[in-house]
């Protein structure tokens, strides 16, 4: 572990999650190559096009589902200080953010279907110029920690 990146790291239960969604674009994704592939043999087009897509769609299948999820998942850190929200993500390139509490406009815990299912949320904060968000964070502590950098907020903008 680093010493100087950020403590929290999202739940393990989010690397699920992002295989799952890996699956779904996989799946919509094998439809357009499967489609392509019937276009190929009802206008008698040349094979290629159908094995170029097929290949495509093969990596883009192992990547999304085995590889990209774990890598952004060991990557994906976060901590809140006083004064500001430190968060660390990326695959290839690693993006480290520092939000000051005092530019937090407001926080939300966010909830899609997959994540539901799991008991998972996002954190999503928002600034005057920008959105951040933490994802995949147990329900529980998304709600602690929203009401947290709530308050951490409040009492950041009284000292302003």
């Amino acid at each position: 572990m680093n010493i100087n990146q950020p403590a929290k790291q999202i739940s393990k239960l989010g690397l699920k999650v992002w295989r799952i969604t890996g699956v779904i674009s996989s799946l919509i994704l094998w439809g357009i190559a499967i489609s392509i592939g019937v276009l190929v043999y009802v206008f008698d087009w040349s094979m290629w096009i159908t094995s170029i897509a097929a290949m495509l769609v093969f990596i883009f299948t192992i990547m999304s589902i085995f590889i990209i999820p774990s890598i952004r998942w060991s990557r994906w850190r976060y901590e809140v200080r006083e004064q500001e929200i430190e968060l660390q993500h990326g695959v290839f390139i690693i993006t480290r953010t520092l939000v000051p509490m005092v530019r937090v406009q407001h926080v939300d815990t966010v909830q899609g279907p997959i994540l539901r299912k799991y008991k998972l949320a996002s954190i999503q904060i928002s600034t005057a110029a920008t959105n951040h968000e933490i994802p995949a964070i147990e329900l529980e502590e998304a709600e602690e920690l929203r009401r947290a950098i709530s308050k951490l907020a409040r009492v950041a903008e009284d000292d302003v």
